[in-house]
């Protein structure tokens, strides 16, 4: 199925696909030189903060004067079978050499495949959206854990991707709240309404009701119209979101881009109240073909690999899905907070 876009009809193509290995990388931080532009690990100073009620992962990063930038995907970095996540990867590195302000990516997890091992870290993750790893705030998939405990992901990541026992965590950027959560229940010690996780979100929430608004993300999508179909596991997730007024969720795993009108935790339309989903499993790995559109969707594609990128501002956001090839599918908008 070729992209859809109810409001701007948008359509794209599938990436070049090339079978190559990549070299070997070392973890130790240090500049990485692509092209001519110059990418230091530590080009995104985080604060230090001790205690973090979060998970242990910086709490803020306070923005003066221009909006801050949300960009990233799910489902990204392989090193077998294609080239796309370089490709996604050098989106990335255009908005970081444009942005007039601070640019933080996000992931929807399954980061590095096939199986998250420390050694797809390294060689596949690392030479790609790696060169981003200092302002990166990443977020867990399945693929993760086909090692126990996720190891190799916390290792990568550090402090970065919250308590390893637990994987959620919050921050700020400008002047909205960034909910993580881990969407791999099991291993999070569950995701239903009372279990830890969906407590300690709500206590986040109750904690941060002054900040202008509020995102979420996590890697298996509450609803979705591809390979997977809506799960009602993630409906106290949305619902504790909903409650507190929230504006967008993120998510991966199936393997395309689709953004969803304002919803309720049941699934229904809410344009007072309603949280706005994005799919953008685009990172790099192998797209999934998608059923037509429902009346719930606004706009969806399976043809272009890309990135979503966010303009956070005070009292509301742009949004724009980037293809990684020139003529691909594009998705624009903005919308404003709830009061």
């Amino acid at each position: 199925m070729r992209g859809t876009n109810t409001e701007t009809g948008g359509t794209g193509e599938h990436g070049s696909i090339r079978r190559w290995r990549r070299p070997a990388w070392r973890w130790a931080a240090g500049p990485v030189l692509v092209g001519v532009l110059l990418f230091p690990a530590v080009a995104l100073a985080r604060p230090h903060i001790t205690g973090v009620p979060s998970g242990g992962a910086p709490a803020s990063l306070q923005v003066a004067g221009a909006d801050p930038i949300l960009i990233g995907a799910g489902d990204i970095a392989e090193c077998f079978g294609n080239d796309n996540d370089e490709a996604t990867a050098k989106l990335l590195d255009a908005a970081v050499a444009g942005a007039a302000g601070p640019v933080a990516v996000f992931t929807a997890g399954d980061n590095a495949y096939p199986r998250g091992t420390e050694k797809d870290f390294v060689n596949c993750y690392a030479p790609t959206w790696g060169r981003h790893e200092a302002r990166t705030y990443p977020s867990a998939g399945n693929h993760e854990y086909k090692v126990r405990g996720a190891a190799p992901y916390f290792k990568y990541f550090g402090a970065e991707a919250g308590d390893p026992k637990k994987g959620y965590y919050s921050y700020t950027l400008g002047t909205w709240h960034i909910i993580v959560l881990n969407s791999n229940c099991r291993e999070a010690g569950g995701c239903e309404a009372g279990s830890a996780q969906e407590r300690w979100l709500r206590a986040d929430l109750a904690a941060n009701t002054g900040a202008a608004c509020t995102l979420a993300y996590w890697h298996h999508p509450r609803f979705s119209n591809g390979n997977y179909s809506d799960n009602s596991t993630y409906q106290p997730f949305w619902q504790a979101l909903y409650d507190y007024g929230a504006e967008v969720v993120l998510a991966g795993h199936d393997h395309n881009y689709q953004r969803y009108a304002p919803l309720t935790p049941a699934g229904a339309r809410d344009d007072i109240r309603g949280i706005r989903q994005f799919v953008v499993g685009t990172g790099g790995k192998g797209l999934y073909a998608l059923r037509p559109p429902t009346a719930l969707t606004q706009a969806q594609s399976d043809t272009s690999f890309g990135v979503l990128r966010l303009t956070l501002r005070a009292g509301g956001y742009d949004w724009q899905f980037l293809p990684a090839s020139t003529g691909g599918f594009t998705d624009s908008g903005f919308a404003t907070c709830h009061p």
